[in-house]
This record gives structure tokens, C-alpha cells and sequence, in this order.
């Protein structure tokens, strides 16, 4: 029993850093050259308020979505894991809304909808594991 609730805890902190690690790779990129994460969808930045914007969503976001899971991964997982299943789903539905607006992704896009819904079921499944060891202090009710 022991052994399950540690494997899930350790389960769980790994995506947890995985996903702050790729979060925190694209902000800390845009906070120090936002056109080098413009350049992975081929979009030239026009202005500077745009390098502004584009560093604030980009980079000041997601240096505070990263402090932020890396502040509960300790004592609060399961939040962590709810807020990422969270973002990583709206990721993938934001791709899919381009889909049916746009249409079709380009290879950047049909890369991370799939990394995006992956990495969503993962947060899903870990999230559902962690609630169950919470509130049952077991895996099976």
C-alpha cells in the first residue's frame, strides 16, 4: 500500500515538473527574445508593443503559472494536477477550435495537440489517482 501511494506521489511530482520544465522553457525564451517563440509558428513580431504583449502572456505568465505548480507540488498535488489538466485541455481545445474555424494545423500544431492531450489524460489519470488516495486514504474503495 505504501509503496502505490509513493509511486503515485512520485508519479504525479514528475509531471508536475515535466510540464513546469516546458512551461518555463517558452517564458524564460519570450522574456529574453519573444521572437524566437514567434519563429516555432513562422509569425514575424510587427512592433513593440507586440514584443511587450508577447513577453507578458509568454514570458511573465508563464513564470507565474511555473512558481505557482512549483509552489503546490509539495504539499498539494492534487491542485497541481487539476490546474494542469485544466491548462493543458484548454490548450488542445484551443487547437481544435483553429481546426474547425481555420482549418487544418501545420506540422507545430499537430505536434502539441497531441502532446497537449496526452499530457491532459496524464494530468487526468494522476489527478483521479491523488483525489482517491486523499479522500480514501487507499486506491479502492
Amino acid at each position: 500500500m505504501k509503496n502505490s501511494v509513493r509511486l503515485v506521489n512520485n508519479l504525479s511530482a514528475g509531471f508536475i515538473i515535466i510540464s513546469v520544465m516546458s512551461l518555463m522553457y517558452v517564458a524564460l525564451m519570450a522574456m529574453a527574445d519573444p521572437q524566437k517563440v514567434m519563429e516555432l509558428v513562422q509569425v514575424q513580431i510587427p512592433n513593440n508593443d507586440a514584443y511587450s504583449s508577447l513577453r507578458g502572456v509568454y514570458g511573465g505568465v508563464g513564470l507565474a503559472i511555473s512558481l505557482f505548480l512549483l509552489y503546490l507540488i509539495k504539499r498539494y498535488k492534487d491542485l497541481a494536477l487539476a490546474f494542469l489538466s485544466l491548462l493543458w485541455g484548454f490548450y488542445a481545445i484551443s487547437r481544435l477550435i483553429t481546426i474547425f474555424i481555420e482549418g487544418p494545423l501545420g506540422d507545430f500544431g499537430r505536434q502539441w495537440i497531441v502532446i497537449e492531450t496526452l499530457f491532459f489524460m496524464i494530468a487526468c489519470v494522476l489527478f483521479y489517482l491523488q483525489f482517491k488516495q486523499k479522500s480514501t486514504g487507499r486506491f479502492y474503495s
